[in-house]
C-alpha cells in the first residue's frame, strides 16, 4: 500500500514539472532564431525562418494564456525550424 502511494506521488511530481512555464524551451527557440538570422537565413531560407518566427509567436501567445504545454510544443517546433533554416543556409552558402 505504501509503495503505491510513492508511485502516485512520483507521478504527480513528474506531471507538475511538465506543467510549468516552458522557460528553457522559449529561450532555446529565441536563441535558435537569432542564430538563424545571424547566419543569413533571411536571404537563403526565408520561408523556413518565417515558420520558426510564426511558431515562436504562437508559443508566446500560448504562454500569455498559460497554455504551457502548447507553448512548449510550439517553442520546440520554432527551434527545430530555426535549426533547419541554419542547415539550409549553410548548404546553400557552401555550394559553388
Amino acid at each position: 500500500m505504501i509503495r503505491n502511494g510513492w508511485v502516485v506521488i512520483a507521478a504527480s511530481l513528474l506531471l507538475s514539472a511538465c506543467a510549468g512555464p516552458p522557460v528553457q524551451e522559449m529561450s532555446d527557440a529565441r536563441q535558435a532564431i537569432q542564430a538563424a538570422e545571424q547566419a543569413g537565413a533571411e536571404g537563403k531560407a526565408p520561408m523556413v525562418l518565417q515558420q520558426a518566427r510564426d511558431y515562436m509567436s504562437s508559443a508566446e501567445q500560448k504562454l500569455q494564456k498559460r497554455a504551457y504545454n502548447g507553448a512548449r510544443v510550439d517553442a520546440k517546433l520554432a527551434r527545430e525550424k530555426a535549426s533547419h533554416a541554419i542547415t539550409i543556409t549553410r548548404q546553400l552558402s557552401s555550394e559553388p
